[in-house]
């Protein structure tokens, strides 16, 4: 069983994160895997474990740094990472997808691929469905129960309401997972020391020769307003009801 699990750089969401230059943010700040990562990876290990034989493969699109988060999930028990390195700081969803695809492809076949739901960074919630399109395989995306019959996956996902449904989705397939899947493992010292040795193979991104024809660009960001401290209103209930509407539409202007 060949597993292979995307996983992206991203700033830790404690990280008090500083715009500079309009369209990029101070990168000094701490990174970590992307938590929504890190519930595939877990669920990819712990699959090769039960089986007693497989390989579990980290791909990672980002910079030079990525390389620690690669270090940080093969401490959970991935056994070896490919970094496909780019200097771009927000690359779009579909130049990952194509990378991923490609890199995927040409290291061997998979029998499944997990990745995050989305990135806690940008949000977009498009590179499952991207890769999806490039390697021609079904996709489940925030996904919180997982099994495997057979050549089917037999999987639980989140819909509107808080409700579930269950779709069983023969395999190769892309899972998006979630919160709630798993809950993923604490490397221990003895198992961050044997990652160090464990191999990261590096592939310059324009040796792929691949082309973002997306069409979209970052053109900038903006820091989110502070909210106003919060108020008790009293008075009568009209009273209270009147300065409430007052407020809302004077000061934060929602109506």
């Amino acid at each position: 069983m060949r597993i292979y699990v995307c996983v992206k750089h991203v700033p830790d969401t404690a990280a008090n994160i500083k715009i500079v230059n309009d369209n990029g943010y101070d990168r000094t700040v701490k990174f970590v895997p992307n938590p929504y990562d890190e519930y595939g990876v877990e669920e990819a290990i712990t699959l090769v474990e039960k089986a007693g034989v497989g390989e579990v493969i980290a791909v990672c699109v980002g910079n030079e740094a990525s390389a620690n988060t690669l270090k940080s999930v093969m401490a959970m028990g991935v056994h070896r990472s490919i970094l496909v390195k780019t200097d771009e700081q927000f690359p779009s969803s579909n130049l990952i997808a194509k990378a991923l695809a490609k890199v995927i492809e040409t290291d061997g076949s998979a029998d499944l691929i997990f990745m995050g739901k989305q990135s806690v960074d940008s949000e977009g919630m498009q590179t499952p469905y991207r890769l999806g399109v490039e390697l021609g395989l079904p996709i489940v995306t925030g996904v919180v129960a997982f099994s495997l019959e057979g050549s089917k996956a037999i999987v639980q996902r989140e819909i509107d309401g808080g409700a579930r449904e269950t779709l069983a989705v023969r395999t190769p397939c892309i899972i998006g997972a979630t919160k709630g899947l798993n809950e993923p493992r604490f490397p221990k010292l003895p198992d961050i020391l044997k990652a160090k040795k464990k191999q990261i193979k590096t592939i310059d991104i324009s040796s792929l020769e691949i082309v973002d024809d997306a069409g979209c660009r970052l053109k900038s960001l903006e820091p989110v307003e502070e909210r106003s401290n919060a108020r008790i209103l009293e008075g009568t209930t009209e009273e209270i009801v009147t300065c409430l509407v007052k407020i809302l539409r004077e000061e934060e202007k929602v109506i």
